[in-house]
């Protein structure tokens, strides 16, 4: 993990609420100062979470983000009414500790679906993390917040905007039901930036399409997707105001935020259930940026493609039928692919005196980089996935329990 500077105006407390697992911190607990601007993607799901909504309504309310409350063990997820009482609860309880209104309060559940959520240990836990406070506990933030991952995920980055070198610091979750449209994971990112929200909230927007909606481990889109963004301003008191996202001022600050959600999305698909490779699938020579994506993210998510690379089988003739049940435009007598930098594949059919040998070198690696030309437009796309092995089947057929 790298090492996480302080971000001004961002304290963290963690703390083992038992909201499910024993002796496991679970509750993450963060307290920004007054003024903090935040922004907010969230799952397309149409059965998205009581916390979702609880989000997703503070900030086209314009809330301020003054307090975030992230538990793990129960995503608080298909349960009614009741859910949404938990949510009000949480809420009254980290606005009363953090001395701010309902809407300024954020809340995040990861974790179980359709089971409901008792929020007395989370109550009890927002006190008892904050009473543990402090400006440098990342790592504890991102162990918090874990279901099935194997590591605390983290990124950083330092930036100058005008005079002002600000901090961008962000953690993150996700290890299945991870598919675009956000991938089922929660995202926090923090800066000492001043930053309003109508800005943070389009940078937020622009970095997301290549970067958490540009990855895939199972195809499936979680109740609970969660990318906020909180910008304290703490770092840029002396600094003339940002009033747009063109001011070039923000160039770095743009390059620096996009390179730690890509880094994070990175992470979550390494840490992919079960995951034993990271692939990477460009496709190029499509109609539009819409098909070159549709088309990859179809590769990344056939299970024949994903087990054929688990297998460490360089099985192109999956990858072609991918392609084809895309429904998108391709050219089948102009398709190539390339495995590894390697045409296996060009003009519709294998390339003549063919050597495997290269390739299969390739698949034995922990990377793996596939490229296919549709042969018919000029636009590209790439997104990232995992393979698809005996533990993820073990890893999600146990999840319950």
């Amino acid at each position: 993990m790298p090492k996480l500077s302080p971000v001004g105006g961002v304290l963290l407390g963690a703390t083992a609420a038992g909201i499910k697992y024993k002796g496991r911190t679970d509750l993450l607990v963060a307290k920004m100062i007054e003024g903090t601007q935040v922004a907010g993607v969230f799952t397309t799901s149409k059965t998205a979470s009581a916390p979702v909504e609880w989000c997703r309504n503070n900030v086209t309310e314009g809330g301020e983000g003054r307090m975030l409350v992230v538990n793990s063990g129960n995503s608080n997820a298909f349960t009614g009414k009741a859910g949404v009482a938990t949510v009000k609860a949480t809420a009254a309880a980290a606005a009363q500790a953090g001395n701010c209104r309902q809407k300024d309060v954020f809340i995040a559940s990861t974790g179980v679906i359709g089971q409901p959520m008792d929020p007395a240990p989370v109550v009890a836990g927002i006190e008892a993390a904050l009473a543990g406070a402090s400006d440098d506990a990342w790592d504890e933030a991102a162990r918090a917040i874990m279901t099935t991952d194997t590591y605390p995920k983290t990124a950083t980055r330092k930036v100058k905007i005008g005079g002002a070198e600000v901090t961008i610091n962000g953690i993150a979750k996700g290890s299945g039901m991870i598919a675009p449209d956000l991938a089922t994971m929660l995202v926090f990112i923090f800066t000492d930036a001043a930053i309003p929200a109508k800005i943070l909230q389009t940078l937020l927007l622009l970095g997301v399409r290549d970067s958490f909606n540009a990855i895939t481990v199972d195809s499936d889109t979680s109740t609970s997707d969660t990318v906020l963004v909180f910008a304290t301003g703490a770092a840029m008191k002396d600094e003339a105001p940002i009033v747009r996202a063109g001011d070039a001022r923000l160039r770095g600050f743009r390059a620096a935020l996009d390179e730690i959600m890509l880094d994070l999305a990175h992470q979550v698909v390494k840490d992919g259930e079960g995951a034993t490779k990271f692939v990477k699938i460009a496709v190029s020579g499509a109609e539009s940026h819409q098909a070159a994506r549709r088309i990859a993210m179809t590769i990344a998510n056939s299970p024949l493609v994903k087990t054929a690379i688990a297998g460490e089988d360089a099985n192109w003739g999956r990858i072609v039928m991918a392609v084809g049940k895309s429904g998108e435009a391709a050219d089948r007598d102009r398709l190539t692919i390339r495995i590894g930098g390697v045409d296996v594949a060009k003009n519709g059919m294998a390339v003549p005196g063919y050597d495997e040998t290269p390739v299969a070198r390739h698949m034995k690696g922990s990377d793996i980089d596939i490229e296919v030309d549709v042969g018919v437009g000029k636009s590209s796309a790439t997104v990232w996935t995992c393979d698809l092995t005996y533990d993820y089947i073990r890893i999600n057929a146990d999840y319950r329990s």
